[in-house]
C-alpha cells in the first residue's frame, strides 16, 4: 500500500491514467488528472504553484486545474482546530479513492486484453487471402512452419536496410544499359566511320591493349598519313583485326541483349503487379492508346473535308509477297496475320497499335474479346477474324477495300508505335480480281503516303531482282528526298545464297541501287518460309544467320543495320520524333477548323441544337414509337366505323351485281331466297374472309400513316421524312396477319349471314335505310352511264353549245325505242328475246338508223337496270310498313320484303365482321406492328450506311463534322498534355 499524499502515490496515479489496452507508458504532466497534478505540486517541494518543476505541466496548469493546490485558509474568527479537521477530512476522502486502484488495474487488464484481441482480428481481416497460392509452397513447408517460433524468427531476420544492401544497384544497371545501347546504336550517326570514333569509344571502355591496337589501325586509315601505313601492312593482320573487331561487337551485342532480357523480365513483373492492382493506383490509358484513339476517329472522319489528316503513323508498303506481313509480325512478336502462298491476303488497311503491357494479347477496337497471343488456338482464331473482317469490308465486285481494320497488340518489350499494313502493290491483274484492283491499291497507298508526317516503311524482297520492284518507284514519287522513308530488305538469306555477287546487297543497303532515298536502310530475315515457325525460332535463325554471314563479317553490313529488333527500335524512335514535332501543329489546325464550323452553324442554324446523325436517329426513333403507341389509343368505335365503311365499299359491287340483282330479277320469292343462300355461301367460303383481312390490314396502314402525317404537321423536323417513310414501308413489309384469324372469321361471317330473324322495328328500319341508300347510289351511277352513252340532252345542247357524236346519236335513238318497249311491258325480264332485238332493229332502220344487235343488248342492259332499280326503290318504300307482316309471317305479294331481309343480313355481317377485325387489331395486330417497327428501327440503328442514306442534308453533315473535330481536338489536347508529362 502506498502512503496517501506521498510522491509515490502521485506517480502511481500518473502512470495509471496513462494505461491503454494493457500497455503502460508515461505521459506528460499536463495530461494528468487535475487531482494528480495538485498532489504532485503539493508534495514535490514546490512552493509556487504557478511555477512547477516541470515546464510542460506549468504551461497548462492555469487553464486545466480547477482544484486548489493547498487547503483553503480558515475563515476569520475560526480556530486552527477546525482548519485541521477540514484538512484531515479531505485527505481521508482522497485516500478512499486511491484504494480503488487495484480494482481499476484489474478492469484495465481485462478490457485491454479484449481490445488487443479485437484489434488483432481486424488487422488480420485486412491482410490479402493467399490461400489460392498454397499450391506453390510444398506441404512440408507448412508442416515445418507450424514448428517454428515466428517471434524468434522475426528477431533473427536482418533489417530492411541490410536487405536493400544485398540487392543490385538498379540505377547503375540502368546507366550501363543506356550507355551500351547508345554505344551500339552510334553507328546510325557515324555511318561508315564506325571504325573511327565509335570504335575508339569501345576500346576506351574495354581497356584491351589488342583492341587499342585495332583502334589505332582503324583510325589511322582515315587520314592520308596512315593510308601508306595501311597499304604496307600485312593482309593477314588486317583480317585478324577485322575478326577481333567483329568479336568485340558480338561481345557487347550479347551483353546488351542480356541486359535487355533482364530489363524485360523486371518490367514484366512490375506491369503484372500494376495490372493486379497491388499498388491500388488508378489505371490510365497509355500514351500510344490515346494517340491510337485519335487516329481511329480520323479514319471515320470525312476525308473530303478541308481538314486533312496529317498525324504521323508508320505506313507499311511493299510489293505483293515481299514480306510485309512477316516484318510486322516480328515487330509485334506474334503470327497474327492470315497467310497464303502467292495469294493476296491483305485486302484492306490494317491499323496495328503496338504498346507495352504485362500480357501478350490482341483485341479489336470494336470488340471486347482478348486474344491470348501465347496460345496457338487464340492465334488461329485471331487470323480467322482478321480474314473475315477483310472479306466483309470488300464490296461486291471489288477485290480490295479502303475500310480500315483497327487492331491493338500489347505485350512486354514491344515498341510503342502505330503501323498501317496496306495491300501489296501488284503489277498485273489476274483472273478473279476486279479490273480496277491495281489502280485501287495505288490510290489507297498514295492516300496514306501523301501525309507529310507519315513514316514510310518500304519493304523490298531481296530474293528477287531489283529491277522487278514497283513499290520503290511509288515511294520515290511520294517522298523524293527520303526524309521520312525507312528501307527494309527482306529475305537476305535467300539473297546471299542466290546472288553471285554479295556486293549487290551492299549497294542496296547503302542506297546506291534503287532510285530512291531513305533515312535508314535495314536488312532482315523473317524465317525460312514456313507458316508454322514460331517468332522465337525465327529470331534465333535471324541471329544465327547474321553472326555467321560473310555480309557482316566482311563489313558489307553494319551491326546496327541488321535484325528486326534494331529495325523496330529505329522505327519507334523515328515515329515518336515525328509525333513530337507535328502533333501540336495538327492540334492548332483542328482548333481553327472547329472555329469555322461553329461559326457556320451559328449563322445557318442559330436556334437548333448540334445533333449528329446518331442523335437525330434517336430523336426520330422516339417520335415514330410515339406514333405507333397512338394506334393503341384509337377508340373501338372509330375502328369499327372505318372498318365497316371500307368493307362495304369493297364488297358492295359484288353484293349488288352478283347476289342481289340476279336473285331479285327472277321475280319469284322462293327462287330469290334459294339463289341468295347459295351465292352467300360461296362468297363466304372463298372470298369474303380474305377480303375482310385485306381491308383490315389496309386500314391499319392508313391509320398508321395518318398519325405520322398529323404528327408531321406539328413540330416534326422534315429531315426525318425519308427515314419515317422507310420505317413505315419496311414495317408493313415484315408484318404478316395471323393466319388463324381467317378461319375464325369465316365461321363468324357464315353464322351472321345465315340468320334471317329481324327482332325489332329499329333493325327493320335500319335495313330499309341501308337498302335505300345502296339502291339510290347504284341508280345514280346507272343514270350517269346512260348520260355518257346518249350524250347531252336538248337543254345542255342549247345552253352549253354541245352536240352528240354519231355514236351517241345512235345510242339515243336505240334508248328511245327500248324505253317504249319497257312502257308496254313493265314486268319485262332482264333479257331481250331475239325476235325483240330484230323488231327494235327494224324499227330503227325504218327511221334511217343502222344499229348493231350487240349495241341494242348493251343499251338494254343499262336501261333495264335503271328501270329495275326504280321499281326496287318504290318497293322499298312500301316495305317500310311491312315489318308487321314479316313478324307474323303473312304472305302478301306486295309486302313480301325478302330483299330487305337480304340487306339486313349483309348489314349485320358488316357489323359483326368490323367488330371481330377491331378486336384482332387492338389485341394482336397493333402490338405486332409496334414490335415490327421497333425491330426495323433497331436494324436501321445498327446499319450506319442505312442511316447515312435516310438522314441527309448539310445540317446533318455540318453537325457530324463539328462533333468529330471537337472530339479530335479534345483528345489531341489530352494526348499533348500526357506527352509533355512523359518528357
Amino acid at each position: 500500500m502506498l502512503r496517501v499524499g506521498s510522491k509515490a502515490a502521485c506517480l502511481a496515479c500518473r502512470n495509471l491514467v496513462s494505461t491503454n489496452m494493457g500497455v503502460r507508458f508515461r505521459v506528460p504532466l499536463q495530461k494528468l488528472h487535475p487531482l494528480s497534478r495538485a498532489i504532485h505540486h503539493r508534495y514535490s517541494g514546490n512552493t509556487n504553484p504557478q511555477r512547477p518543476p516541470h515546464r510542460t505541466a506549468a504551461r497548462y496548469f492555469t487553464s486545466m486545474s480547477r482544484l486548489p493546490m493547498r487547503p483553503p485558509k480558515p475563515p476569520p474568527g475560526s480556530g486552527g482546530r477546525n482548519y485541521q479537521q477540514q484538512r484531515n477530512f479531505w485527505v481521508a476522502r482522497l485516500a478512499a479513492r486511491l484504494l480503488k486502484l487495484r480494482y481499476i488495474l484489474l478492469g484495465t487488464a481485462v478490457g485491454g486484453g479484449y481490445t488487443a484481441k479485437k484489434t488483432y482480428e481486424e488487422w488480420k481481416d485486412l491482410l490479402p487471402d493467399f490461400s489460392e497460392y498454397n499450391w506453390v509452397i510444398p506441404d512440408f513447408v507448412w508442416e515445418l512452419s507450424e514448428q517454428i517460433d515466428l517471434d524468434k524468427l522475426a528477431k533473427a531476420l536482418p533489417e530492411i536496410e541490410e536487405i536493400a544492401k544485398l540487392l543490385p544497384d538498379l540505377d547503375k544497371i540502368g546507366e550501363n544499359f543506356t550507355f551500351l545501347k547508345s554505344l551500339l546504336s552510334s553507328g546510325v550517326s557515324l555511318g561508315s566511320e564506325v571504325k573511327g570514333a565509335g570504335l575508339h569509344l569501345l576500346l576506351e571502355t574495354s581497356g584491351d591493349p589488342a583492341l587499342k591496337a585495332t583502334d589505332s589501325s582503324a583510325t589511322g586509315a582515315q587520314d592520308p598519313s596512315d593510308r601508306q601505313y595501311k597499304k604496307s601492312s600485312d593482309k593477314e593482320k588486317i583480317d585478324q583485326l577485322q575478326e577481333e573487331l567483329l568479336r568485340t561487337q558480338l561481345k557487347y551485342q550479347r551483353m546488351l541483349e542480356r541486359l535487355e532480357k533482364e530489363n524485360k523480365e523486371l518490367r514484366k513483373v512490375v506491369l503484372q503487379k500494376d495490372d493486379k492492382g497491388i499498388h491500388q493506383r488508378k489505371v490510365k490509358k497509355s500514351l500510344i492508346d490515346m494517340y491510337s484513339e485519335v487516329l481511329d476517329i480520323l479514319s471515320d472522319y470525312d476525308s473530303n473535308y478541308n481538314t486533312q489528316d496529317h498525324l504521323p503513323r508508320v505506313v507499311v508498303v511493299g510489293d505483293q509477297s515481299a514480306g510485309k506481313t512477316s516484318v510486322l509480325e516480328m515487330i509485334a512478336q506474334a503470327r497474327i496475320f492470315p497467310r497464303g502462298s502467292g495469294e493476296m491476303m491483305t485486302r484492306s488497311p490494317v491499323k496495328v497499335t503496338l504498346s507495352e503491357g504485362p500480357h501478350h494479347v490482341a483485341l479489336f477496337k470494336d470488340s471486347g474479346r482478348e486474344f491470348d497471343l501465347t496460345k496457338e488456338e487464340d492465334l488461329a482464331a485471331l487470323r480467322r477474324e482478321i480474314e473475315l473482317r477483310m472479306r466483309k469490308s470488300v464490296k461486291e465486285g471489288q477485290t480490295v477495300s479502303s475500310e480500315t481494320i483497327s487492331l491493338s497488340v500489347k505485350g512486354p518489350g514491344i515498341q510503342r508505335m502505330v503501323l498501317v499494313d496496306l495491300p501489296g502493290v501488284i503489277s498485273t491483274v489476274t483472273t478473279g480480281m476486279a479490273s480496277d484492283t491495281k489502280e485501287t491499291i495505288f490510290s489507297i497507298s498514295k492516300a496514306y503516303m501523301q501525309n507529310p508526317n507519315a513514316i514510310i516503311l518500304c519493304i523490298q524482297d531481296g530474293s528477287v531482282d531489283a529491277e522487278r520492284s514497283i513499290v520503290t518507284d511509288l515511294v520515290s514519287q511520294m517522298d523524293p528526298q527520303g526524309k521520312r522513308t525507312i528501307f527494309v530488305l527482306t529475305k537476305v538469306d535467300l539473297a546471299e545464297k542466290n546472288l553471285a555477287s554479295p556486293s549487290r546487297i551492299q549497294q542496296i543497303v547503302e542506297g546506291k541501287l534503287f532510285p530512291m532515298k531513305a533515312l535508314g536502310y535495314f536488312a532482315v530475315v523473317t524465317g525460312k518460309g514456313s507458316s508454322g515457325e514460331s517468332i522465337d525460332s525465327i529470331k534465333d535463325y535471324e541471329e544465327d544467320f547474321f553472326q555467321n554471314s560473310r555480309l557482316l563479317r566482311d563489313g558489307m553490313l553494319k551491326a546496327h543495320q541488321v535484325t528486326t529488333k534494331n529495325l523496330s527500335l529505329a522505327v519507334s524512335d523515328c515515329f515518336w520524333k515525328m509525333v513530337r514535332e507535328s502533333v501540336e501543329q495538327q492540334a492548332d489546325v483542328f482548333k481553327a477548323s472547329r472555329f469555322n464550323l461553329e461559326t457556320e452553324w451559328k449563322n445557318n442554324y442559330p436556334r437548333l441544337r448540334e445533333l449528329d446523325r446518331n442523335e437525330l436517329f434517336e430523336k426520330a426513333k422516339n417520335e415514330i414509337l410515339d406514333e405507333v403507341i397512338n394506334l393503341s389509343q384509337v377508340t373501338p368505335q372509330h375502328w369499327e366505323a372505318i372498318l365497316q365503311k371500307k368493307l362495304w365499299e369493297r364488297v358492295s359491287t359484288h353484293v349488288i351485281e352478283n347476289i342481289y340483282l340476279p336473285a331479285a330479277q327472277t321475280m319469284d320469292s322462293g327462287t330469290f331466297n334459294t339463289t341468295v343462300d347459295i351465292k352467300l355461301k360461296q362468297w363466304t367460303d372463298k372470298q369474303l374472309p380474305h377480303k375482310a383481312l385485306e381491308i383490315a390490314w389496309e386500314t391499319l396502314q392508313d391509320e398508321f400513316a395518318r398519325f405520322m402525317a398529323e404528327y408531321k404537321g406539328k413540330d416534326q423536323d422534315d429531315i426525318f421524312d425519308k427515314l419515317k417513310e422507310a420505317v413505315k414501308d419496311e414495317s408493313i413489309k415484315r408484318h404478316k396477319w395471323n393466319e388463324r384469324a381467317m378461319d375464325s372469321l369465316r365461321v363468324i361471317q357464315h353464322n351472321a349471314l345465315e340468320d334471317r330473324s329481324i327482332t325489332d322495328k329499329p333493325q327493320w328500319d335500319a335495313a330499309i335505310q341501308f337498302m335505300e341508300e345502296t339502291l339510290q347510289s347504284r341508280l345514280k351511277d346507272t343514270e350517269s352511264v346512260i348520260r355518257d352513252m346518249v350524250g347531252p340532252d336538248w337543254k345542255q345542247r342549247w345552253l352549253n353549245w354541245q352536240n352528240r357524236t354519231p355514236d351517241q346519236h345512235i345510242r339515243n335513238e336505240t334508248k328511245n325505242e327500248l324505253e317504249r318497249l319497257l312502257k308496254l311491258h313493265d314486268d319485262h325480264t332482264a333479257y331481250l328475246a331475239n325476235d325483240e332485238v330484230t323488231t327494235v332493229r327494224k324499227n330503227l332502220e325504218g327511221r334511217g338508223v343502222e344499229v348493231d344487235p350487240v349495241l341494242i343488248k348493251d343499251t338494254w342492259h343499262q336501261l333495264y337496270r335503271r328501270h329495275f332499280l326504280q321499281k326496287a326503290l318504290s318497293h322499298c318504300n312500301l316495305c317500310k310498313r311491312g315489318f308487321y307482316y314479316y313478324q307474323r309471317h303473312f304472305v302478301d305479294s306486295e309486302l313480301e320484303c325478302n330483299d330487305v331481309v337480304l340487306f339486313w343480313r349483309i348489314q349485320r355481317m358488316l357489323v359483326i365482321t368490323a367488330n371481330t377485325l377491331r378486336q384482332q387489331l387492338t389485341n394482336t395486330e397493333v402490338r405486332r406492328l409496334e414490335k415490327n417497327v421497333k425491330e426495323v428501327l433497331d436494324d436501321f440503328g445498327e446499319d450506319m450506311e442505312k442511316k447515312t442514306q435516310l438522314i441527309t442534308g448539310r445540317r446533318v453533315q455540318l453537325a457530324e463534322d463539328l462533333k468529330k473535330v471537337r472530339e479530335i481536338q479534345e483528345k489531341l489536347e489530352v494526348f499533348i498534355e500526357a506527352l509533355h508529362k512523359e518528357k
